[in-house]
């Protein structure tokens, strides 16, 4: 087997598949990439048997074959030739060498055979969307999933197609962010599927956003995305996601507006001396008034007072303010409005003209 291209043209899909590939891995041929030649065809294959993902280039001066070559090792070389050379990589027995210019590396390999692959897709249901609008779904929620919470099915992603719309939610008990757009040309499919917090966070590097097609497949236990230059499969989480819709609150009826970015500000001078452990400001709402509150236990107090358009008085509810900030950073219009009921209810979160965003934040009791 061989091949030569620019390293503009390695490096990219390098970088795309490279971050699946974990560092500390059980079989070795895991800390390898699938390389193959078919044609004028270069396919790099990662896996780390819960995500996988394929990038392909086009090569010349090509021999068919295939291999598996460390990974790391390979994305490190390639990333550190000058720029505008040429690379060439030959296989010969059990060493891959790597030549540009005046330099020469020799890598070994693993038989191809030995790399796990995961196996066709069956019962498959196809959507398709354009890829800014997914990676405008996934930026405005996933922020809120949870890490190693023993509620396995709170460390991922909700993906609930709702037949002309798709929506995605996460929550890590404390918070929810939702984000819904309708899907052009609908897709017919009803369904929820939980994508797993690693195959969620490569799939957000992946997407580039714009106006391109890009097609996902459902099947029974996986998730594929594909786009002409590569593909991208993750395992789905066998579990059942709690009812997002009965924690969004009903009769908030008591309503904050304010400017996104002045809220976001004043929120982030207060942080400064909010108690490290728990976060907690407190927001008083008086007629045209917001007052922010943030104590630590050193005594040190931050106060802020905004302007809002509210008739609400005497309210006053603490919130980690963590969680306000990723909240307000996920939404993208000028003025947000906050919708209370009582000291001990959840706020939510939207933007003032649209509910395609929304979010929910606990209270906290400070």
């Amino acid at each position: 087997m061989r091949f030569s291209l620019s390293r503009e043209a390695f490096l990219k899909p390098l970088q795309q598949v490279v971050g699946v590939v974990e560092r500390r891995q059980t079989l070795p041929v895991l800390s390898n990439l699938l390389v193959q030649v078919q044609g004028v065809e270069l396919a790099l294959t990662g896996t780390d048997l819960e995500v996988e993902m394929v990038a392909r280039a086009v090569v010349e001066d090509a021999e068919p074959g295939e291999t598996t070559i460390p990974a790391r090792k390979l994305y490190e070389i390639v990333r550190a030739l000058p720029d505008g050379c040429r690379v060439s990589v030959s296989v010969s027995g059990d060493k891959a060498t790597v030549s540009a210019g005046r330099s020469r590396f020799t890598l070994a390999t693993l038989p191809a055979n030995d790399f796990p692959s995961i196996d066709a897709l069956e019962g498959v249901e196809r959507v398709s969307l354009t890829e800014g609008l997914l990676k405008d779904l996934i930026e405005r929620s996933a922020f809120a999933m949870a890490q190693q919470d023993v509620r396995y099915y709170l460390n991922g992603l909700l993906l609930d197609l709702r037949g002309d719309s798709l929506r995605c939610v996460a929550t890590d008990g404390h918070r929810l962010a939702l984000c819904e757009a309708a899907l052009p040309g609908g897709s017919g499919t009803k369904r929820q599927i939980i994508v797993p917090r690693k195959g969620v966070l490569e799939l957000q590097r992946l997407l580039e956003g714009g106006e391109r097609i890009i097609e996902l497949e459902l099947a029974r236990n996986h998730l594929r995305m594909r786009r002409e230059d590569v593909s991208f499969t993750s395992k789905l989480i066998d579990g059942r996601f709690p009812d997002y819709e009965a924690v969004i609150p009903i009769g908030a009826d008591k309503t904050v507006e304010l400017d996104r970015e002045v809220l976001r500000s004043a929120l982030q001078r207060a942080a400064i001396l909010s108690n490290e452990k728990f976060r907690g400001v407190k927001l008083e709402a008086s007629p045209g008034r917001l007052h922010i509150v943030a104590h630590n236990p050193e005594q040190e107090e931050a106060q802020e007072e905004l302007e809002a358009r509210t008739q609400v008085d005497g309210l006053a509810i603490g919130f980690n303010v963590t969680y306000l900030l990723d909240a307000l950073g996920a939404l993208k219009g000028e003025t947000v409005v906050l919708m209370l009921r009582d000291a001990n209810s959840s706020v939510l979160v939207r933007e003032k003209d649209s509910e395609r965003s929304r979010h929910v934040v606990m209270p906290l009791r400070l």
